[in-house]
């Protein structure tokens, strides 16, 4: 069967399982009808300027069992001893440990919507998704069947870290993975996600959707790490809020997929809260990331700060657009956007967009962007000192990345991130070697 004619996700509406609640039955219902009537992005559409509209054409994808359970599991490292890990196939779960105390809710999102079904409905997917996405947003909604939610209650902080593996496994697979986490007063946790493909050449899609609520005096840190092979495509919406005197993370890497949508919008909603912003994206070959970002400053006295970084290679491209929005009573308000992006190459390209619209007084916000290539100084100092040209380059771009990881603030997280940046650069440093060796 030709990929022309295979069955598609977008053939039918998707089923609801009977054993889920009604409350989501109708929103999965309400969502696949606002999918059908949401027009489809153009090319003129602000929120879609620069980027590559042809990539949304998901025709001949579609839900697939899962292959190969044992073999993905034993593929799934990270920390040595996580405080839960989950791995999911195919938005399938295939293996859980947890050691987290019994104050925690850590579970499979399939089996929290029938045993806390009242606590996930109040928290599941509240904020407008206004950066574009919106009709891939009610497709995610419309069609999820699975992913994570973790709710902390108050005064309790989790040391250790909950980590989560989704892989993507079969041709043409496309799958929904939600993550939702939920912290009470005064508590603290530290999730990690972690997206891959099971074979280097099967085409692949993922629409992910992360809900992230920060209780009052709590701190959460979520880490997304993409690392699909280059034949995948992926939307990846994340909406974050922070209460008062909460501390938000946010930090996405990206090295994997042909091209990667990322919308990601920080809602201040309580004074003394804090959000940091925070990405890295490695691009080579063709590979594309769009990158959208919405900072909403909604109470006084509220802090965020943004710091993406992109190294581009060959012909690679990356498009940020981002937004500092401050609302008329949101005095007070801290807020910076930074967007650097490295040209490794003389035809890579790289489009950024910051903006700023403050709508209040006594307000202290920046935006920024630069790009800029390697220059000839810096090769020339590593090479007097030993390092070939590959490696000279490969250092560079590599301590270009390491200050925003540094960031997290937590070595086990931070030597996982650099695990996987390390991958990425091996690759890039091997095509260049071959390259200047022949």
């Amino acid at each position: 069967m030709t990929t022309l004619e295979m069955p598609s996700l977008l053939d039918s509406p998707p089923e609801t399982p009977a054993y889920l609640p009604a409350w989501f039955a109708a929103r999965q219902q309400a969502a696949w009808q606002r999918f059908l009537a949401t027009p489809a992005p153009k090319r003129g559409d602000e929120t879609w300027r620069f980027s590559s509209i042809k990539q949304l054409d998901f025709s001949g994808f579609q839900k697939a069992p899962v292959t190969g359970a044992n073999d993905l599991i034993a593929r799934s490292t990270g920390n040595d001893s996580p405080a839960a890990k989950l791995v999911f196939a195919n938005d399938e779960l295939i293996y859980v440990e947890s050691h987290l105390p019994e104050s925690v809710i850590c579970l499979p999102l399939a089996e929290a919507l029938v045993s806390h079904s009242d606590l996930v409905q109040a928290h599941f997917m509240k904020q407008e998704t206004r950066l574009g996405s919106a009709k891939f947003a009610a497709l995610h909604e419309a069609s999820l069947t699975n992913g994570l939610f973790v709710h902390v209650s108050d005064n309790v902080e989790i040391e250790g870290i909950i980590e989560v593996h989704h892989w993507i496994t079969g041709e043409n697979t496309v799958i929904f993975p939600h993550t939702l986490i939920v912290t009470g007063t005064s508590s603290k946790v530290r999730v990690v996600d972690i997206f891959r493909s099971a074979d280097d050449m099967q085409p692949g899609l993922a629409i992910a959707f992360n809900d992230l609520s920060a209780g009052p005096n709590s701190k959460l840190d979520y880490v997304a790490i993409q690392a699909f092979n280059e034949v995948t495509r992926v939307i990846q919406i994340n909406e974050t809020a922070t209460f008062r005197d909460a501390s938000a993370i946010g930090f996405i890497l990206n090295t994997g997929g042909s091209w990667a949508r990322n919308e990601s919008l920080s809602r201040l909603e309580g004074p003394g809260s804090r959000s940091d912003m925070l990405s890295v994206s490695i691009a080579s070959r063709e590979q594309e990331y769009d990158q959208r970002t919405f900072q909403h400053h909604v109470s006084p006295g509220a802090y965020s700060d943004l710091l993406y970084k992109n190294s581009l290679y060959d012909d690679s491209r990356s498009i940020f657009s981002g937004l500092i929005f401050v609302d008329k009573e949101a005095h007070h308000t801290d807020a910076y956007q930074t967007c650097r992006n490295l040209l490794m190459s003389d035809t890579c390209e790289a489009n950024s967009m910051p903006g700023l619209e403050i709508n209040a007084d006594q307000v202290k916000c920046s935006h920024g962007s630069t790009s800029s290539q390697v220059s000839d100084e810096e090769i020339f100092y590593l090479r007097a000192r030993g390092i070939d040209p590959v490696n000279a380059r490969l250092l560079i771009a590599r301590g270009f990345s390491v200050d925003v990881v540094e960031r997290l603030k937590n070595a086990e997280v931070e030597s996982l991130v650099l695990r996987f940046i390390d991958e990425k650069f091996g690759v890039i440093a091997l095509a260049e070697a071959i390259s200047d060796g022949g």
